[in-house]
């Protein structure tokens, strides 16, 4: 991973006006690729953070919340004499989360020297693994929804084209007021997988929906707790465009997207950004560029027209990796491989393949709910807990009313009441249709504003149970005709829309407190009776 040089600051400064004054209108990259036949393409290279106490090749801490220069070894800070130990751990998590991406382990890997010079890469070399990294290969097949764009989800699928261990390097702390550079060596020696995805996406969307699966991935695997905020996720994305069937275009380069919706913004801003500079007769030129997410634009850091020698070479501290393929055993400190497939926990697309064939979920309740953790744990605790519950109901209450709630802010999933038994009792309530949705909806509004009864202590104090007694029925029928007269005359006479507004008063007259379904049929019978 290469890092901007220091004069990055101030050429992005100076830019800064420039872009924000020029940059091109901004409108779906999906309408504008309709329109004028552009192609998007987009590859990403992610940097994941492996979910470690200590770090690839020493054993300082990994602690995000560390003071600065806390966790620096004397090998982490390039003492001379200092040699690298390879953490076991490390290894295992890269090639867990090599299986689970369908990857092809190498048997043999080996580690080499990417050389370059600055403050934070004390060494003057980073430690990765690029000519033959721990596995190549690999495909990711996702869901793409987006709600209010798609009716239903799609499946996406992208190849990877390698997986390798490195390192992190240190961080740069600018302080302009005194116009110097501080360094924190904290993050130096941090284990990373690099994950390089072929460009096999076409949008900002797809590319977001790809960074979500993979962050789920590797949270169910626990190789990588996916912080963003804290840079255990980082994002770099390949951009070009051409025209359908003419070679592919100049590529730009977007460093250290830092959250899944700016890389969706990022994406499609710079999509559009080369087909406005293609179509005003510019040319697009191979460059480094940063996302600015304050004013939703891409910022020029650093031109590639000459190509950066990094002078690889082999690194000669430390000998070939091994993996022990068949289970043998061979050596204590080989990974076994056959074990740790062992170990791979169902995967999203497995979790969304199943509760569409086990639960009968729809294809898009069910990428919801796999998309929302906490929200799949609490469906599967209340069929656990209810087996005859209707898995449909529980999945709606919890991705259409739950989450409402959540996104409104009235509560939040990692809240200390349980919701999962409130849930469960008000879907066997909707099951058993002795209350209905909007019963529902205000009960769990209730209880999100902090009320500690039951369910169906709150629904008796506010007489919220639905009437389906036939005698009641019947009372509230004969009720709504003698009010409606005209309505029931223009019904009678050939106008059976009106239903609708008769239906209508009964509900605002019941406070909905009545089973319309039975009320509708219920009314039909008595207004085709003879007056």
């Amino acid at each position: 991973m290469h890092l901007k040089p220091q004069y990055v600051i101030k050429t992005i400064r100076s830019r800064y006006n420039y872009i924000i004054n020029s940059r091109p209108t901004f409108y779906s990259t999906k309408e504008k690729l309709k329109k004028d036949d552009w192609c998007g393409v987009v590859g990403l290279e992610i940097h994941a953070q492996i979910n470690s106490t200590s770090k690839l090749f020493s054993g300082s801490a990994t602690d995000y919340r560390s003071p600065v220069n806390q966790n620096v070894s004397l090998f982490d800070a390039s003492f001379p004499g200092t040699l690298p130990v390879l953490n076991r751990s490390c290894v295992e998590a890269g090639v867990l989360t090599a299986l689970a991406l369908n990857c092809t382990l190498n048997p043999v890997s080996t580690f080499d020297r990417k050389h370059y010079f600055y403050a934070d890469l004390p060494a003057g070399y980073q430690i990765t693994q690029q000519r033959c990294p721990l596995a190549r290969g690999g495909e990711v097949q996702f869901q793409i929804y987006t709600p209010g764009v798609h009716k239903e989800p799609y499946l996406r699928k992208v190849q990877i084209h390698q997986l390798q261990l490195e390192q992190d390097s240190g961080k740069s702390l600018h302080d302009p007021a005194n116009n110097r550079s501080l360094i924190d060596l904290n993050r130096a020696g941090v284990p990373l997988m690099e994950i390089v995805f072929e460009p096999d996406l076409s949008n900002g969307e797809e590319a977001a929906a790809l960074v979500k699966e993979l962050i789920l991935i590797l949270t169910s695997l626990n190789t990588c707790l996916c912080k963003m905020e804290e840079g255990g996720l980082r994002v770099d994305a390949n951009v070009s465009v051409h025209r359908r069937g003419t070679p592919l275009g100049v590529r730009s380069e977007v460093k250290n997207i830092g959250s899944i919706r700016s890389v969706a913004r990022a994406v499609d801003y710079e999509i559009q950004r080369q087909i406005t500079l293609l179509q005003g007769g510019g040319q697009v030129i191979n460059e480094t560029r940063a996302w600015d997410p304050e004013h939703n634009c891409t910022v020029s850091m650093r031109d590639k027209e000459e190509k950066q020698d990094y002078r690889f070479m082999p690194e000669p501290n430390l000998p070939p990796l091994h993996l022990d393929m068949e289970g043998t055993q061979a050596h204590p400190d080989m990974v076994d491989v056959a074990a740790l497939a062992d170990k791979l926990p169902e995967l999203p697309n497995q979790t969304r393949a199943r509760l569409q064939a086990d639960c009968g979920l729809s294809p898009l309740l069910a990428v919801r709910l796999v998309n929302e953790p906490e929200l799949l744990r609490m469906f599967e605790a209340v069929l656990d807990e209810s087996s005859d519950c209707s898995p449909t109901i529980v999945a709606n209450l919890l991705v259409m009313e739950l989450l409402t709630l959540v996104n409104k802010e009235l509560c939040s999933l990692g809240s200390s009441r349980p919701f999962s038994k409130d849930i469960g009792e008000i879907a066997d309530l909707l099951q058993s249709k002795r209350i209905n949705l909007l019963t529902a909806r205000h009960v769990l509004e209730v209880i999100a504003s902090g009320d500690n009864r039951a369910a169906s202590d709150i629904i008796s104090a506010g007489n919220l149970w639905l009437v389906t007694d036939p005698v009641e029925i019947q009372a509230v029928c004969d009720a709504a005709i003698l009010r409606n007269p005209g309505l029931v005359e223009s019904y009678r006479s050939g106008k059976t829309k009106v239903l609708g507004a008769l239906l209508g008063d009964i509900a605002k007259v019941t406070q909905n407190r009545v089973d319309m379904s039975l009320i509708a049929r219920h009314l039909q019978e008595l207004l085709k009776k003879p007056q």
